[in-house]
């Protein structure tokens, strides 16, 4: 299932998928601040990129819940993992942190000019951020941050179950009208 956008000549595409199998420079992983890849995305991105992308994140050492660093892909097909950490319901101020995380991981794919980045819905899995949240603060982020960007040129948030894919073409389609209708 894929659905399609554009929005200022940038394109916005959601698919239901692995996003470990995604084809883009970078996947965003949903990570935790100690960056240990554990279970969910990461433990996805762990067991099929290889164990260089945990070393490199045990280099780097974490980063603050809002925060976003890069590393290598290993074996996976995107060139770069970034690591965004979004919050954990119940910690406070949890939308602000997941916009941050965001807008963090565009920025580090701007830092490394890079042209696609994939995204999942961070913090819905065990951190239990609403899906529908996620997906109203995410594409807000997207939509703001796109007029400013000069290397980004194809956003894609890879989705792993039909609801949240829905979840979030619904917010899509507020978001990016179709100007032919």
């Amino acid at each position: 299932m894929e659905k399609e956008f554009s929005f200022n000549a940038k394109k916005i595409c959601l698919e239901l998928g692995d996003i470990t199998e995604m084809h883009v420079d970078a996947i965003v992983n949903a990570a935790n601040s100690q960056l240990i890849l554990g279970g969910g995305v990461a433990g996805a991105i762990r067991s099929k990129g290889g164990p260089s992308i945990q070393e490199e994140c045990n280099r780097i050492g974490g980063t603050f819940v809002g925060g976003a660093v890069c590393t290598g892909a290993g074996t996976l097909p995107a060139s770069y993992v970034i690591h965004a950490v979004g919050p954990m319901m119940g910690e406070g101020n949890e939308e602000e942190k997941l916009s941050n995380a965001t807008r963090n991981s565009l920025l580090r794919a701007e830092e490394k000019q890079l042209h696609s980045i994939a995204f999942p819905a961070i913090s819905t899995g065990i951190f239990g951020f609403p899906a529908e949240a996620c997906a109203r603060i995410m594409l807000q982020v997207v939509r703001d941050f796109l007029p400013q960007s000069k290397s980004l040129q194809e956003i894609y948030f890879c989705l792993w179950d039909e609801r949240t894919f829905t979840l979030f073409r619904n917010q899509a389609e507020r978001l990016f009208p179709d100007p032919q209708r």
